[in-house]
């Protein structure tokens, strides 16, 4: 789909929402749409047109989101390893805890911004954010149930048949309309209002601190795989993290491929502040220890990125000042409209 059309099918997508809450609210207009392309943003990856973003819809995967009946015995929900105050991340665990309060191998990613990728997870095993759902539902160290399980338990609720059928026009209940109504309340997840974004559109002005570390963060190469309006180029790179923690091989798990070995997602860095304990195995718990060890710590792994061993040395030189002021800047990318916006919050 051209770039032209893209636009029309943002913009529709967007008056659509907007009427659907004028109705519910007995006319009066919705204070922000469900669902649009921020500005300095490209186009989504993912196809709105196969599962149109409704009030009612993401009132219904909104609900899901936040009910424990998603998994085995009622007690975990989507929402419980996804805090919206940090950035839909599992704040003050590095990795995930799921059912009888086991834990995960892994730290859980944001959930921001998802209608612009094409991949999900710290290795991209799933790429299609319909699809997305299933694994956390299905894994038995987070939600331990099956999909037909979840289903049988919202068919016989007293509440998901009249949900779905004010979302889908029937009571219904199918793997496609549960995952689709799924998405639609993660597409509507946009952060794109921090200080540096109003920065942009001159509303606000950065400190000589944060100008100095943007700079930086262009100078010293960040921008290169954290690149874009989405401060990711989406793309698995091996950061120089030795898997000594977890024996995590990252990509390789998924393509089997020597090459992807110690490979990882780029993360955003789009409300970064927040979301701590960083890397996938959650070893720094604070942008200072981040940013030392592309500094300082940088291990070959076989399949270190080229941009991390340049000059014939590994890692990235920054002085500690530098450093500081490279962290000022992340921390103008929070976004505290996203972070206590009550649209998504628990109902």
């Amino acid at each position: 789909m051209n770039s032209t059309r893209w636009r029309l099918l943002a913009v529709s997508l967007s008056f659509m929402g907007w009427l659907a809450s004028c109705s519910l609210l007995g006319g009066e207009a919705s204070p922000e749409p469900l669902f649009s392309v921020p500005a300095t943003f490209p186009q989504p990856t993912y196809d709105l047109s196969k599962n149109p973003i409704t009030s009612d819809g993401v009132a219904l995967g909104k609900q899901l989101f936040f009910d424990g009946i998603l998994s085995r015995d009622g007690s975990i929900s989507c929402g419980e390893c996804h805090n919206q105050s940090h950035a839909f991340t599992h704040h003050g665990h590095g990795f995930s805890h799921g059912i009888d309060n086991q834990e995960g191998t892994r730290n859980a990613p944001p959930l921001i911004n998802l209608a612009w990728q094409d991949s999900f997870f710290w290795d991209g095993g799933v790429f299609d954010l319909d699809l997305f759902s299933i694994a956390p539902i299905e894994n038995p160290l987070e939600m331990d149930d099956k999909i037909g399980n979840v289903l049988q338990k919202l068919r016989t609720s007293k509440e998901y048949p009249k949900l779905f059928k004010k979302a889908y026009g029937t009571e219904e209940i199918t793997t496609e309309r549960f995952l689709k109504a799924l998405s639609q309340f993660m597409l509507t997840l946009v952060s794109a209002n921090s200080k540096y974004d109003q920065f942009l559109a001159g509303k606000a002005q950065l400190t000589a601190d944060e100008t100095a570390g943007l700079q930086l963060f262009k100078d010293k190469g960040c921008a290169k795989c954290h690149s874009g309006a989405l401060f990711t180029d989406h793309s698995f790179r091996s950061n120089g993290l030795l898997p000594e923690y977890t024996g995590d091989l990252g990509r390789y798990r998924i393509t089997e491929n020597d090459a992807d070995k110690n490979k990882f997602k780029v993360p955003t860095l789009r409300n970064i502040e927040v979301t701590y304990p960083y890397m996938h195995d959650a070893r720094f718990f604070n942008l200072e220890a981040v940013l030392k060890f592309y500094a300082e710590g940088v291990k070959e792994t076989g399949s270190l990125d080229p941009l991390l061993k340049q000059n014939g040395r590994l890692g990235i030189p920054m002085t500690a000042d530098e450093q500081q002021k490279i962290i000022a800047f992340l921390k103008t990318l929070t976004d505290q409209e996203f972070l206590t916006n009550p649209r998504f919050a628990a109902p």
